[in-house]
């Protein structure tokens, strides 16, 4: 097979130097050129100022004519269509799967949306009705006995449901009312019962915590986890529980107004210490009531309900605090971001500045907290007068009626006879064996009792302080004869007329048939004298 040769460079003339001078070409004893069996690379040619020019390509050995065909076929074989063939292929395909993609996400939203009202409709199946909202609520208030000048002496407590004392909105604190809805739910008046911004951040934050941290529960649906769902409801901690809150918070602001549902909430939700509703939290805590309410005092209680055993400020008293400061920048924040917090439908509102944020945080600092207790002032007289109430009304009546009762007792004379009592059987104690003693003071034209000591010290266990000796069934004594000789100076019997000292037995009664032991009194020295 013959190789072509390579190409000669047109501008290279035949047997020239590399600068162009002749030289003469020698030849070996083959015949054979010997400059050209030489492997010698000619110097960088320069250009006009000096420089090196590029070298020339290294020329490649052209092809056979089997190699030229093959390359041509494989070149043609992939050809590349025009461009206006190209770019209507690519439209086409574009608008195939933009299609295929927009059916996929329309069935997907149908299922989602289907799968939505059937879940919808299958919870609210099983809710509860809200039309007796207010049935529901605990309309029950604990029973306070005064004396006859109005002063409170005690407040008959259920221990299974605590204290409480009901009170309209408009009976209650503006600054409550701003620190509940700036602390419970700042966008009250404006969503439709549950708010879609704070469940959609409430579900980016257990996602990306991995546990339940946040429900972005707002005052109806509180209201209806209070009053709609059962108590084992209530405790659980599922998404389907919330997507119950939701409905039925929905349902409520559409049947009641906000500021029923703001009051129901204020009377119903639990402020820790027995005391629920915002009176009963007001006279626990500060001895006041929830129209009297602060600033500071309405923001510490507002920050209770979220967790009342953990903010208990007699247990843990800076926690407690320290949740009132974060209520106090929370009606700081609001009022900023809102100029006011609105309180009620009317044009009422609640500013709260920065230096009304320090001062209301100082206040609380300096405040010394009562103890939680229920006392009992004249303690023989209030139950005398409880005993009474529950013989004619039924205990359970003292727990939900509400009776506010007015009694006879006189508190100056009541304190009186009690210094009385205590001072005679201090003096007369050591000298005749007296322990106890008793006084009841009553008005003979009316009846009324005015004051009543049972006892020296009700609190004394050694003498039985807590037994009423004013009622207690006790032998009269000495104390019955001048009534005894009154009857029989009636009967006309005299100094002189004889009687007979015998055993003699008496129908408790007075009826013979009277199925009770019979009486039988004895004498002091337990001896009969005769006649």
């Amino acid at each position: 097979m013959m190789v072509p040769p390579l190409p000669r460079d047109p501008d290279e003339e035949p047997g020239a130097g590399p600068e162009g001078d002749p030289e003469p070409t020698r030849r070996s004893s083959s015949g054979k050129a010997e400059g050209a069996s030489r492997n010698v690379r000619p110097p960088r040619r320069l250009d006009a100022h000096g420089f090196p020019l590029p070298e020339r390509e290294v020329r490649v050995p052209a092809r056979t004519p089997r190699a030229r065909r093959t390359a041509k076929a494989v070149g043609a074989s992939r050809k590349t269509p025009s461009r206006p063939i190209h770019w209507r292929r690519g439209l086409g395909c574009c608008l195939q799967g933009c299609f295929l993609i927009g059916v996929l996400f329309i069935l997907a939203l149908g299922w989602v949306l289907a799968w939505g009202i059937s879940r919808y409709y299958a919870i609210a199946s099983t809710l509860p009705p809200v039309d007796d909202l207010r049935n529901r609520a605990s309309t029950f208030e604990t029973t306070r006995i005064l004396d006859r000048e109005g002063n409170l002496l005690y407040e008959i407590v259920d221990p299974r449901a605590g204290r409480r004392r009901y009170r309209p909105l408009s009976g209650i604190s503006p600054y409550m009312i701003a620190a509940t809805i700036a602390t419970e739910d700042k966008n009250f008046y404006r969503h439709p019962g549950f708010d879609p911004i704070a469940i959609l951040r409430a579900l980016w934050v257990n996602f990306t915590t991995g546990r339940i941290v946040s429900g972005a529960s707002t005052i109806p649906q509180q209201v209806a986890r209070m009053l709609l769902l059962s108590p084992e409801e209530r405790a659980l901690r599922t998404y389907e529980r919330k997507i119950k809150e939701i409905i039925l918070a929905a349902e409520i602001s559409r049947r009641y107004s906000k500021d029923e549902i703001l009051e129901l909430y204020l009377n119903e939700v639990y402020y820790g210490n027995l005391a629920y509703g915002v009176e009963a939290a007001a006279e626990t805590y500060f001895h006041t009531t929830a129209d009297r309410l602060t600033l500071a005092q309405a923001a510490f209680l507002a920050g209770l309900p979220q967790a009342p055993a953990v903010y208990d400020v007699y247990t843990n008293r800076e926690a407690a605090l320290q949740r009132a400061r974060q209520v106090l920048y929370l009606m700081y924040e609001v009022s900023q971001e809102q100029g006011c917090i609105q309180v009620g439908k009317t044009a009422q509102s609640v500013c709260v500045t920065a230096e009304d944020v320090a001062r209301a945080a100082a206040e609380l600092e300096l405040y010394d907290f009562p103890p939680p207790r229920f006392p009992m002032k004249y303690p023989h007289w209030v139950l005398y007068v409880r005993r009474l109430l529950e013989e004619q009304f039924g205990p359970q009546a003292l727990y939900r009626s509400g009776f506010t009762v007015y009694t006879t007792l006189d508190p100056k004379l009541q304190d009186l006879a009690q210094d009385l009592v205590r001072e005679q059987v201090e003096t007369l104690g050591p000298k005749h064996n007296l322990t106890n003693g008793a006084v009841v003071v009553i008005r003979p034209s009316t009846g009324e009792i005015l004051a009543m000591v049972g006892s020296a010290d009700f609190y004394n266990e050694d003498i039985d302080g807590q037994v009423n000796m004013a009622l207690a069934p006790r032998q009269p004594g000495s104390s019955i004869k001048p009534f005894t000789y009154v009857a029989a100076f009636e009967k006309g019997w005299t100094p002189a007329t004889l009687l007979w000292d015998v055993p003699s037995e008496f129908p408790p009664s007075g009826a013979p048939n009277d199925p009770r032991p019979p009486y039988k009194p004895v004498n002091y020295d337990r001896k009969f004298w005769g006649p």
